[in-house]
């Protein structure tokens, strides 16, 4: 559920591949004296052309709102991943770590590779470094076009924070956690059934769940309203190319939002989208403009993500027993918050992280490592790359839950499967409960004694690992 949505790595690619411009980060302003620099860090033509081909154009090819899982797939088995990671070691080797400028079609893309500017792009205020860059935007502004990612300066700031108090973001325990509980563990009796769940039924088993959790039970089944968002989420992966299929995406989305506002105003109270039309802003005189519950579209947009984590946090466990003893051992303790299986739900995602690029763009003049780029500049983060890092991560490729439990961890720059500053994610939290809750409901009464595909656990872990084709094998305690 995080502010740097799944869009962000397909937006990196429209930046290089396809030319829309992306931000540069700041950390000094204009009114720094002028002074002689050195010249900043560019990468050569064929440097770019690597770039583009096995990083940024992956990424575009992938889907950045709905995920092509034959596209994955392939990338998996072609190891796509390993040909990014090589490409970002070389450009880093060869200009010294310092952030890499990438030529695109209309602008550039300042690439970070050292973890001191990864640093600063989490410090620097989203008012200075922004969500909305410019493929993202034109990809998110059908999607969720009032949005907190599509948004800027104070109603950017107003909508995050009915954003952060309707999820309650700086709590690890949701105000509706018993209630989001009982529905997790009515929607999880399906899920262990015939001694098999495969990734199909594990999706369905969670938008369901979404769509209780947002909407409320009269939305449980709406079936046709998930074909809108799909169709909506699978022409927002095109960032409004097709100037026809967009426009009929935006009369999608008027439907859409409708019946979202009509399931609001029915909803059961714990809900998300009760709770934003119940907000104090929702009655205020900015209450249009802000438009509390059009962020129900986001939210359902991320609660969809926690199936792939789900799968893959079981696939992974099925592998690693002694890891799946702990966690089991910890459930049947009877501890709420769970904080061994929310570390393995961590490190699920800090080697499959659902963004694995996050991209920004600069509102002012920023400066690194001594060079100042203009406003409007695009800066990317290529999280994943960071994540499995071997010269700053221990054990880069393996399957590590132990990492999350030391203090501060979850604040590590070089960790982020949530993001950290301005733009953290505000769902982080309940995105954690609820796949933790589901993980527990599937363990507190089966064990995974295997999968496909086969892990290995005593090699390096793959670099990419498709959902779609997970298949677990439960047996019964």
């Amino acid at each position: 559920m995080t502010e740097d949505s799944p869009a962000t790595g397909a937006a990196a690619a429209a930046a290089t591949a396809n030319g829309a411009a992306v931000p540069a980060p700041a950390a000094r302003t204009a009114s720094t004296p002028a002074r002689a620099l050195p010249r900043p860090a560019r990468a050569g033509r064929a440097e770019t052309v690597r770039f583009a081909a096995t990083h940024t154009l992956p990424a575009f090819i992938r889907g950045a709102f709905h995920v092509r899982p034959k596209v994955v797939s392939a990338y998996a088995a072609l190891g796509q991943q390993g040909w990014s990671a090589a490409t970002l070691r070389a450009m880093r080797a060869r200009h010294g770590g310092a952030p890499v400028e990438v030529r695109g079609l209309s602008g550039t893309l300042l690439v970070l590779l050292d973890q001191a500017d990864v640093r600063q792009f989490y410090e620097l205020p989203v008012r200075t470094l922004a969500m909305d860059a410019p493929d993202k935007y034109r990809g998110l502004s059908l999607l969720e076009p009032t949005g907190v990612i599509c948004s800027h300066g104070d109603t950017r700031e107003d909508r995050r924070r009915i954003n952060d108090e309707v999820l309650a973001a700086d709590r690890p325990v949701h105000p509706s956690c018993r209630e989001f509980q009982g529905l997790v563990d009515e929607e999880a009796t399906a899920l262990t059934h015939g001694g098999e769940l495969d990734f199909p039924r594990l999706r369905r088993t969670v938008a369901r769940l979404g769509r209780r959790m947002v909407l409320g039970d009269a939305a449980a089944g709406d079936e046709e309203l998930a074909r809108w968002l799909l169709a909506i989420r699978e022409e927002a992966n095109w960032m409004r190319m097709r100037k026809g299929r967009a426009a009929a995406a935006e009369a999608l989305y008027a439907k859409a939002a409708a019946r979202v506002e009509e399931y609001a105003g029915r909803a059961e109270p714990y809900t998300l989208a009760s709770l934003a039309r119940r907000h104090p802003s929702a009655a205020g005189p900015d209450a249009a403009a802000l438009d509390p519950v059009g962020q129900a579209h986001h939210w359902l947009l991320a609660l969809d993500t926690v199936g792939p984590t789900v799968a893959r946090t079981l696939l992974l466990l099925s592998a690693h027993p002694a890891e799946q003893d702990a966690v089991r051992a910890e459930i049947d303790g009877g501890d709420p918050e769970l904080p061994r299986l929310r570390a393995c739900v961590r490190e699920t995602l800090r080697l499959y992280p659902l963004v694995p690029d996050l991209v920004r763009v600069t509102r002012a003049e920023t400066e690194w490592r001594g060079q100042r780029y203009p406003a409007g500049t695009a800066v990317l983060v290529p999280a994943l790359f960071h994540q499995r890092d071997p010269e700053h991560v221990a054990a880069a490729d393996r399957f590590v839950p132990a990492r999350w439990l030391r203090p501060g961890a979850a604040d590590d720059p070089g960790l982020a499967p949530f993001s950290h500053g301005g733009g953290r994610c505000p769902g982080e939290h309940l995105g954690l409960l609820t796949a933790a809750a589901l993980i527990a409901a599937v363990l507190r009464g089966h064990r995974v004694t295997g999968g496909r595909p086969v892990l290995d656990p005593s090699l390096a872990l793959p670099g990419l690992l498709g959902s779609a084709g997970i298949r677990l094998t439960l047996a019964a305690r």
